[in-house]
């Protein structure tokens, strides 16, 4: 990470609530060829339950770790005594997050919200988006809008014209959150197959991001989940409990050449 940090632009996109085997499945099936262009996942552990504990953990450095015993190298650690996890290898920031260091090494820094914390419609919704120097959020990025991931990438793309210096760019894609429903065709309620609907949606939009991102310059690149989420697995709905389900997440980090029309890994 010590050669990126500087030359690569860096995109962190959380796929909010993705479960790994929705996940899994969906790329054994072909049914995610956006993401198969790019990528594998790996299955590993959220840091977190919940959206807001498992972004602070990242934002602080503390990734998705490989189910693997470890310890595992992190790319990115904030300066911290006694760390296991960090090597020679390590990006190491001295700042309180990844975001302000980042800022201090000469990043633009900006979240791109879609879950409720980070909206900005209170301050706990604010907490997050304070950690960048600009962040955007409307109702369109919402959990309620079936154009959610289209209208983030709109606003990516205004960020980032005219830009200078590399960027950091933070995007919490919401369409993967209940309610979902209304991303399968005649669904009444939420379930894991409209979960899997509302993946196939976001993946069919997803190399405009990639684009997009490797216009200026190469890209440093870590798609994951915050966390999980249950659909009646043993008489759990949702997260923020200790289930499998919700701690097990897709992973993958990747650098994408600088091009617009020809990324490759």
């Amino acid at each position: 990470m010590n050669t990126i940090v500087g030359s690569h632009d860096i995109l962190l996109l959380t796929l909010d609530t993705l479960r790994y085997d929705v996940a899994e499945r969906l790329m054994a099936e072909g049914r995610t060829p956006g993401f198969a262009r790019f990528l594998t996942w790996e299955r590993r552990h959220s840091p977190g339950s919940f959206t807001f504990a498992s972004h602070a953990a990242m934002f602080a450095g503390f990734l998705p770790t490989p189910v693997t015993p470890g310890p595992h190298t992190r790319p990115f650690a904030a300066s911290f005594p006694g760390s296991a996890t960090t090597s020679p290898r390590t990006w190491v920031f001295d700042a309180p997050d990844l975001p302000a260091g980042l800022a201090k090494a000469g990043y633009r820094t900006v979240c791109v919200g879609g879950v409720g914390f980070f909206n900005r419609l209170s301050p706990l919704g604010s907490v997050l988006p304070d950690l960048f120097q600009e962040s955007h959020w409307t109702p369109g990025f919402g959990v309620t809008a079936p154009d959610s991931f289209e209208r983030q990438l709109d606003r990516a793309e205004e960020v980032l014209d005219g830009v200078p210096e590399p960027v950091f760019l933070f995007l919490n894609v919401s369409a993967l959150h209940q309610p979902n429903r209304f991303y399968l065709p005649g669904a009444a309620d939420d379930s894991i197959e409209s979960h899997a609907a509302a993946l196939e949606y976001v993946d069919r939009h997803v190399a405009r991001l990639f684009a997009l991102m490797t216009r200026r310059r190469p890209c440093f690149v870590i798609v994951c989940s915050d966390h999980g989420t249950a659909y009646g697995e043993d008489g759990h709905v949702g997260h923020r409990l200790a289930h499998e389900v919700v701690w097990t997440v897709p992973y993958a980090e990747f650098v994408l050449d600088r091009s617009s029309d020809d990324q490759s890994v």
